[in-house]
């Protein structure tokens, strides 16, 4: 009866804003649904072939909502998402946003998150305690990008299944963030147990409630392989550090990385590492600076394909800043030593000019006088910084080594013969 009506193609009905609401239904699509042996007054009650209330609405929305909510008289027994969906935990979603509402089908899927999907490829939020929302919408092209791609949702989302969907009640997002990187430690736990040796996680207890935790790094659905990571790492670590990130760009090394998109070049996890991220202000970490810094610059391949030498960490230990250096790490004593960040800088690090040119005399003097208080300009000019001496660069301090090479062994074999001597003339002796 009612199709006689509502099975011709364009029935619409005007609203009170202006909006076209189709009246249209598909006889066959009726059929085939999951309620096509109900009659139209089950769902559409107080409709009936003698009587037609006339209905207003404002708005199509306002309609889906009012009606959607005839579905719970006969879905009495909803679990799960349905639960949260009517009692309102997550606004902006009705029955028929996923159902329909005469094209009703049974919902078979093959993958839980083509369930969960259902649902989460809408805009869907969530509501904290202090007004603000939270989308919950998750991009499937990011699911299939991601790492975690062969995983299903409730191996994160342990709570959450088809079956069981706990309301959940935060006061703020970074309460819900910080809560939610819990789940990571369950299969990463190796890089959980560094992160509590990290500078990062001594911040909450001085009252930093923004420190980084697992998902303001690595994300939530778009994780990608940590192989990839490296080249993301700056701009992360930008949204706290971003003066460091600015000075970082201009430098030699995030000019390559960022401009010239070389890989070689070091990146913040580089230095700092990823999870166990030390305090970079304390003397500790400043006396493994030379070290850190020779994780590339003794790598003879690669500082080779850049034409740069790869013994300056070995002449830096030769030199006297070096061995003092040294021998303050023998005794485990922790004493301000000039090391490699003292005189390139640290973020900003700049490509070298001439090693004899007046800019970078005037350089080096500014940065010798900062431990030396009362240096003259020309203090700079008595050291061999990273050069191994040779006739051309340093004349002087080459012949006293090639003095040494040849004078030292004379001595040892001149040694050995006057023992060699002695035992003979006691041999003849006797």
């Amino acid at each position: 009866m009612c199709l006689g009506c509502h099975g011709t193609k364009g029935m619409s009905k005007t609203l009170s804003k202006g909006e076209e609401l189709s009246l249209y239904v598909d006889p066959v699509q009726m059929r085939e649904s999951a309620h096509g042996d109900f009659d139209c007054s089950v769902c559409h009650q107080g409709f009936s072939a003698e009587d037609h209330p006339e209905k207003t609405f404002s708005s199509k929305r306002g309609y889906s909502k009012l009606f959607s909510g005839v579905c719970t008289n006969c879905h009495t027994d909803f679990k799960g998402i349905h639960s949260v969906l009517i009692g309102g935990e997550v606004g902006g979603v009705v029955c028929t946003d996923c159902h329909t509402a005469h094209n009703v089908k049974p919902f078979k899927f093959s993958q839980e998150s083509q369930y969960c999907l259902v649902c989460h490829s809408q805009g869907i939020h969530l509501n904290f305690g202090d007004g603000a929302q939270l989308p919950l919408q998750v991009d499937p092209a990011h699911i299939e990008q991601s790492i975690h791609r062969d995983l299903t949702c409730s191996d994160c989302h342990s709570d959450f299944s088809p079956q069981a969907h706990p309301q959940r009640n935060f006061k703020s997002k970074r309460d819900y963030t910080v809560a939610s990187s819990q789940v990571c430690k369950t299969c990463h736990f190796e890089q959980y147990t560094e992160t509590l040796e990290s500078v990062h996680s001594r911040l909450p207890a001085q009252g930093n409630e923004d420190a980084p935790v697992c998902l303001d790094c690595h994300g939530s659905h778009a994780i990608v392989p940590a192989r990839e990571t490296k080249a993301l790492t700056p701009p992360i670590c930008a949204k706290c550090h971003e003066d460091k990130y600015s000075a970082y760009k201009k430098s030699v090394h995030g000019a390559a990385r960022i401009s010239e998109h070389n890989a070689d070049a070091p990146t913040c996890s580089d230095c700092h590492l990823a999870h166990k991220i030390s305090d970079p202000r304390t003397a500790e970490f400043h006396l493994l600076v030379p070290e850190i810094c020779g994780r590339c610059h003794s790598e003879e391949k690669l500082m080779k394909k850049y034409g740069i030498s790869s013994s300056v960490v070995k002449t830096y230990n030769q030199d006297f800043h070096g061995i003092t250096l040294g021998l303050y790490k023998q005794k485990g004593e922790s004493k301000r030593v000039a090391v490699c960040t003292d005189c390139h800088g640290i973020h900003d690090i700049a490509k070298p000019p001439s090693p004899n040119s007046p800019e970078v005399h005037a350089y080096l003097a500014k940065k010798c006088q900062a431990c030396h208080l009362n240096a003259p300009d020309n203090f700079s000019a008595s050291w061999i910084p990273h050069y191994e001496a040779s006739f051309g660069r340093a004349p002087v301090v080459f012949a006293i080594n090639l003095l040494y090479k040849i004078f030292i062994p004379l001595m040892v074999v001149g040694l050995f013969l006057q023992i060699l001597l002695h035992i003979w003339r006691l041999v003849i002796k006797r």
